[in-house]
């Protein structure tokens, strides 16, 4: 099985064992991965094999209990050090995310495209399309990538729409030589 697959079913686990126990497991792994993000030796710690299970455990204990989690997230961190799991962290992290997105009704995701940004007219007009494909509401998030020549890419999820100069150039290239 994929590291993608086991990912996504820690994350439905643990979304509904919040959703039982009435606790925001994913603002609570929030708060750890911000505070891994912001400690390079914290990120080494919980994910190089440089540490034995045990030492990694001791600190990330006091750092479970300054963030204030709840039991049920400082027992799935135990569990995932435990198990040899916690380099799944980050993977988990996003499928939790993604998961409470659907549930609350609307879907993330990445537009990439060659302008500095995106305009207020281009993304309603992405939004409202993507929206009357999915039938949710849509948040979308823009990144510059120079690897793009002109129009956009937009990536949610599984569902991808590449509107780019270079794919369409493709697109006729193929019709081309198949004609």
């Amino acid at each position: 099985m994929s590291n993608n697959a086991v990912s996504y079913a820690y994350a439905k686990s643990i979304f509904q064992l919040g959703k039982d126990k009435n606790c925001d497991v994913v603002s609570e792994f929030t708060k750890l991965q911000e505070a891994i993000n912001s400690n390079n030796h914290l990120e080494t710690l919980m994910f190089m094999d440089v540490f034995t299970v045990e030492e990694k455990m001791e600190v990330v204990k006091s750092i479970l209990e300054k963030l204030s989690l709840s039991d049920l997230t400082k027992n799935v961190i135990n569990f995932l050090l435990t198990e040899k799991r916690i380099g799944l962290f980050p993977l988990i992290f996003k499928d939790l995310v993604v998961i409470d997105d659907n549930e609350k009704g609307f879907l993330r995701g990445t537009v990439r495209g060659s302008d500095e940004s995106l305009s207020k007219e281009d993304e309603n007009l992405l939004v409202g399309f993507i929206k009357g494909q999915l039938g949710k509401e849509i948040v979308l998030e823009y990144q510059n990538d120079s690897r793009v020549t002109a129009g956009y890419r937009v990536e949610i999820g599984d569902y991808q729409l590449d509107a780019t100069l270079d794919n369409q150039l493709n697109k006729l290239k193929e019709e081309i030589i198949n004609f």
